[in-house]
């Protein structure tokens, strides 16, 4: 039988699990270093070394787990699984439902910054025009909610999950919103359910030209996807988490500074405009990020994106719709639009916005004013 309940729900990670993480990043057994320049071969040894050291002796997990206790958190089973989710009602009466789904390597964490401006204006000294009631939910396999017990997930599973939630926390009509596999999520959610969705908010990830666009461009569109051949580096994770996600998870469940470094080593690919990873995610919110692996042990669980399949090798641009009004963050080039508007109907494509692949965790006001501003054209 089914278990619609909605349960209270606390973050207690056990003391005892605290030590065996401090006793295995006081055990680490660090690589020598190798020949190359700064991050040129990975995460650097003593960059590594002093925030192993910084994890073990100074970043403080019981003030960051008491601060997360701070927003309302429950689990309610769906489809087989128990999904954790946070739940912030607003005090405002007019507020809209919104729905914001994480990305990867993330948690439910990405959005801690935004939640408060999002759900109480009115204490932020913004105007309470536009305020949410926010639902912040753990995608399957990621820190509370439970893996998918059964090869196949689809981001198209998740989003019928969420539209359950949303029903069941009582929301006809809601906003959808979110960045990286977040993406993906909300316009499987429009699909689903294009009758309950406001609007579909991302942070980008449509309009993203591939070979097959290449025989319709222009000679100066040509000369921007040139361009953006070059951009396009670093460790493909798609590829090896859809390849072999068992093998390298080993090393990460059982190796806290492993863990750290091959998450940072994401964070930092994912930072592209910082000179340095810490400049757009402040270090102990990374460190709560991977913390909640560890304490979770979830670094497996979590790659189901990836070897069920985006697309070849783990990874395609996320599937547009035109059943629901979208708007970007991020906004992009004309040719960028023009290959967005073929799939989606746009009706918001700011300019100047900048940040980071994380923009909630970097610059959560500017995060939060897109938001504001593309749902206040719908309302």
């Amino acid at each position: 039988m089914s278990n619609t309940a909605i349960r209270p729900f606390r973050i207690e990670i056990p003391q005892a699990d605290l030590d065996d993480l401090n006793e295995r990043l006081a055990r680490t057994r660090f690589a020598a270093p190798l020949p190359g320049q700064d991050w040129e071969r990975g995460v650097p040894v003593e960059y590594l070394r002093e925030l192993t050291e910084y994890w073990r002796t100074e970043f403080d997990w019981r003030a960051q787990e008491a601060a997360l206790n701070e927003f309302p958190q429950f689990i309610t089973e769906i489809d087989g699984l128990d999904v954790h989710f946070l739940h912030v009602r607003s005090p405002e009466p007019n507020a809209l439902p919104l729905i914001l789904t994480h990305g990867w390597p993330n948690t439910f964490v990405e959005f801690v910054k935004t939640i408060g401006l999002l759900a109480n204006p009115r204490t932020h000294g913004l105007d309470t025009d536009m305020a949410f009631h926010v639902v912040v939910p753990s995608v399957p396999g990621f820190a509370f909610s439970q893996a998918p017990r059964e090869a196949g997930m689809k981001t198209a599973d998740v989003a019928r999950m969420w539209v359950t939630l949303m029903d069941r926390l009582g929301y006809e009509r809601y906003g959808v919103q979110g960045g990286d596999l977040g993406a993906y999520v909300v316009q499987e959610m429009a699909i689903a359910a294009p009758d309950r969705i406001v609007g579909v908010h991302i942070d980008g990830g449509i309009g993203i030209p591939t070979a097959a666009d290449v025989p319709t461009m222009t000679p100066d569109e040509l000369a921007e996807w040139e361009m953006m051949q070059q951009w396009q580096s670093g460790v493909n994770h798609h590829v090896l988490l859809n390849q072999a996600p068992q093998t390298f998870a080993a090393g990460w469940s059982d190796s806290p500074a492993g863990l750290l470094a091959w998450l940072v080593h994401k964070f930092r690919e994912f930072s592209f405009l910082a000179a340095h990873v810490e400049d757009a995610v402040e270090r102990d919110l990374l460190l709560t990020t991977i913390a909640l692996y560890w304490f979770t042990n979830t670094a497996a669980s979590s790659s189901w994106p990836m070897y069920n399949g985006l697309g070849d090798n783990g990874f395609a641009w996320p599937k547009g719709q035109k059943l629901v009004p979208v708007g970007t963050y991020g906004g992009g080039s004309a040719l960028m639009l023009r290959l967005a508007e073929r799939d989606n109907v746009i009706v918001h494509w700011p300019e100047g916005n900048t940040g980071n692949h994380f923009v909630a965790m970097e610059l959560p006001q500017a995060h939060t004013a897109d938001i504001r501003a593309f749902f206040g054209k719908l309302s």
